[in-house]
């Protein structure tokens, strides 16, 4: 039924009931009053986001302002699986390339909850018939609170590269392998919550039930945190019925990748990096509402929203180029992994136990709540013989003794696997001449690295997935039309390079540092070469 038609049948049932009101005679009429007051509290307290009376903490925050969180949230953070978060970089290995992005992943999701909760209020405030309640409030902005309690030592240095090198030595070392595939800090984060509902649930049996929740309500937060997989299968989800999937795509957008989560760390990334921030989130806020799209609810965008959408993405591409994949940014997390995994006593017989707990750490959210970047100072203060050689890694790092940068080309082949391109460089290293006959290059001190950046899904055009409405007909919506769109957009959304550093095997004297810097010289020279001869690649 169109919206204005349920309108006009509510006034006139409004209408009817107080022309019955009028003709009740007292005492009945006070009664009746009684009766229809209770009747719309009972509607208030359902479906009102207000929560005027409850003692909403205020923190000040410098991307949003001010931000007032529910009680229960404030709860949540006061937990010490929580506070975790206050020793994790939000940008790992970026802070020792950017000296501005020291903020931690605490801050980061105090921004999510409060992101969450505003655009739930901008949903519920212009689509009542959605039927938002205090429950769906509460949960999705717990989830935006919770998202990354997961994160490991370095952010994504540990899911991205710890987690996977460890799983690597485990099958090369033939040692017993329970960690789960494709492990990922969200898989953790739900863990994480999980226990710290236990530990409220020591304090106060009934903490939730004070503020309308269930144990319903908890397996929605929990499916919120990990994102609705496929917006085309049938309806699995637990934690609410499929009249509510749009809320499964604020906090971790499955569907297209608009989320306030990524809202939140574009403004904040940019602002602690130095990086000009072109998307404007909100007033993405003000044009979002939910449609019927294929046979399900979806929040959609303003089609005049098009190329502000499409900034995000291309914001999301900038910060990957310029910072979270910066040539040295990326080598140093390399290091830090590699001392990590060298410290890590699971990849050992016998486990020894002068090193560390780290890749058997996401066990138990016991042992995982005392894993953060403290590490790093842990080995670095470590007297065990079993970790000098993660120590003498992360001193490299701290003395600035990196592998020197010797190149880096954009591949414009596809499907050229890092293996192929390790082999190609492998021959081309071995089949150099040097100019400077005293100069020998050894391919093993000359590691390649491939680098992916995209604009949020691979090689495809994000812009594609989202849907879009527009003012004459705000309740229908669908994918935007390419004349709709600027004609300056890319036509290719990914771009895969490839780079390669000179490491050196040991310290080098004062005297061996002209001959380090004759070997770099040649060892660019034989990087272009490369280039120019294979792959189609260009510097």
């Amino acid at each position: 039924m169109p919206r204005s038609e349920t309108f006009s049948d509510l006034r006139k049932n409004l209408q009817d009931l107080k022309n019955s009101y009028e003709e009740i005679e007292e005492p009945e009429k006070q009664q009746a009053w009684e009766i229809i007051k209770d009747e719309l509290k009972d509607i208030l307290k359902i479906y009102s986001l207000d929560f005027s009376k409850e003692q909403m903490k205020v923190f000040n925050d410098p991307i949003h302002g001010h931000i007032a969180l529910h009680p229960l949230l404030v709860k949540i953070t006061d937990t010490s699986q929580f506070q975790r978060l206050r020793h994790i970089k939000q940008l790992g290995g970026t802070y020792l390339v950017y000296p501005g992005a020291s903020h931690n992943r605490f801050e980061h999701s105090l921004g999510v909850a409060y992101l969450s909760g505003c655009l739930v209020n901008i949903l519920h405030d212009n689509q009542p018939e959605l039927k938002i309640t205090k429950q769906d409030y509460l949960c999705v902005q717990i989830a935006g609170l919770c998202h990354d309690l997961g994160h490991g030592p370095f952010s994504h240095v540990f899911d991205g590269l710890v987690i996977p090198e460890a799983k690597k030595m485990k099958r090369i070392r033939s040692l017993p392998d329970d960690i789960p595939e494709k492990w990922k800090h969200e898989q953790m984060s739900v863990q994480m919550f999980d226990d710290i509902v236990k530990s409220l649930k020591t304090e106060n049996e009934n903490v939730l039930k004070e503020h309308g929740l269930d144990d319903t309500d908890v397996t929605f937060i929990k499916e919120l945190i990990e994102g609705a997989k496929d917006s085309f299968a049938e309806w699995t989800y637990k934690g609410r019925a499929e009249d509510k999937s749009f809320l499964y795509e604020i906090v971790a957008n499955k569907q297209n990748g608009i989320d306030v989560d990524k809202w939140d760390y574009f403004a904040r990334d940019c602002h602690h990096l130095g990086i000009r921030n072109s998307f404007d989130h909100h007033r993405l806020l003000k044009f979002a509402r939910v449609c019927e799209v294929n046979g399900r609810k979806h929040i959609c965008f303003r089609d005049k929203e098009a190329d502000n959408v499409y900034d995000m993405f291309r914001t999301r591409y900038t910060l990957h180029r310029q910072a979270y994949q910066h040539k040295i940014c990326n080598i140093i997390e390399e290091m830090f992994a590699e001392a990590l995994v060298l410290a890590d006593r699971d990849l050992h017989e016998g486990k020894p136990e002068d090193m560390l707990k780290i890749s058997e750490a996401i066990k138990t959210a016991e042992e995982y709540s005392k894993l953060t970047d403290e590490i790093f100072e842990q080995i670095s203060c470590s007297t065990a013989e079993n970790l000098q050689e993660s120590r003498n890694i992360l001193d490299k790092i701290v003395r600035r003794k990196l592998p020197k940068f010797v190149g880096e080309a954009r591949l414009t082949e596809e499907n050229i696997s890092k293996e192929d391109l390790t082999k190609s460089w492998k021959v081309a290293v071995q089949n150099y001449n040097p100019t400077d006959p005293t100069v020998s290059l050894n391919a093993e001190e000359l590691p390649v690295y491939v680098v992916d950046l995209d604009h949020g899904m691979k090689d495809k055009n994000p812009i594609e997935s989202v849907y879009f409405y527009s003012k004459r007909n705000p309740t229908q919506a669908s994918t935007i039309k390419d004349y709709q769109l600027s004609s300056f957009l890319p036509k290719k959304f990914n771009e895969e390079l490839v780079r390669v550093y000179y490491r050196r095997t040991d310290d080098l004297m004062a005297e061996d540092k002209m001959e380090e810097k004759k070997k770099v010289e040649e060892a660019e020279k034989c990087f272009e070469k490369w280039c120019a001869e294979h792959f189609g690649l260009r510097v």
